[in-house]
């Protein structure tokens, strides 16, 4: 339960310094910090986030893929 506290809390650490970020690079910041996480962890993760009302998911220019930002 912890490590996904201390995902979450990364994950809000990370958002806050680089705004909107997709999954793969939240993944790929998270490895170079040392956390080891693959990207179907951090998608679990971020899905709890939406939920909770703590991030918001959106598309932007046209691409299929969802970047994530705080509320």
């Amino acid at each position: 339960m912890s490590s996904t506290i201390s995902l979450e809390s990364e994950i809000t650490n990370l958002l806050k310094v680089h705004g909107s970020l997709s999954v793969a690079f939240i993944t790929r910041f998270l490895n170079e910090m040392g956390l080891d996480c693959t990207r179907q962890k951090v998608e679990r993760t971020l899905r709890k986030m939406v939920e909770q009302k703590k991030v918001e998911a959106f598309y932007t220019n046209g691409n299929k893929r969802k970047h994530y930002r705080l509320r």
